[in-house]
């Protein structure tokens, strides 16, 4: 394996339809020869979200990160690092599963709220599972440009990026979730 797709966007192509991949944009934190681990975007998940709202007297957003280990919690921060367990995203962005830090730094107003994304699960996939979804066109990688991981995104989000990829994507965008409709 001679590249990563780290730190990429991944968008699912209307090929996939029917689960939580469905309209996905999935960030990439890792990729390597060993497998792949990601975080969808623009999937909340309500139920989580009223059970956090259950300890804060805000309105918390937790979004579903993917299929996999659903009892994880995962934080992807934008600013000021408040714990020493954390992954560079970029310079501006880390992930972390230090809740207790987090939520103690939200708490305090150390971090503000809305510079903090949460996560139930992730994506993952085995050594070279990823790869060979990507040769059969089931996702399109896109280089990031100036997204905020933090912003409380939904399924514009997909069909945002899908227009601004421009050609067949356009018609992607435009194309109704259920594809047997088109």
């Amino acid at each position: 394996m001679n590249y990563s797709y780290k730190g990429k966007i991944l968008i699912s192509t209307p090929d996939i339809s029917g689960d939580i991949f469905s309209r996905s944009v999935v960030l990439m934190i890792e990729h390597n020869e060993h497998g792949a681990f990601g975080l969808i975007l623009n999937k909340k998940n309500s139920q989580v979200s009223s059970k956090f709202k259950n300890f804060f007297d805000f309105k918390i957003e937790v979004y579903d990160g993917g299929p996999v280990e659903n009892d994880k919690v995962f934080f992807i921060v934008k600013g000021k690092k408040v714990t020493e367990a954390y992954t560079d995203i970029s310079n501006d962005f880390y992930l972390t599963e230090d809740i207790e830090n987090i939520i103690s730094a939200v708490l305090s107003q150390e971090l503000d709220i809305n510079d903090v994304k949460i996560f139930s699960g992730y994506t993952g996939w085995s050594a070279m599972q990823l790869d060979h979804e990507i040769q059969k066109k089931l996702w399109t990688v896109v280089d990031v440009y100036n997204l905020d991981y933090t912003l409380p995104n939904d399924q514009t989000l997909w069909k945002s990026i899908m227009q601004n990829l421009g050609g067949e994507f356009l018609l992607w965008a435009n194309a109704p979730e259920d594809i047997s409709l088109n």
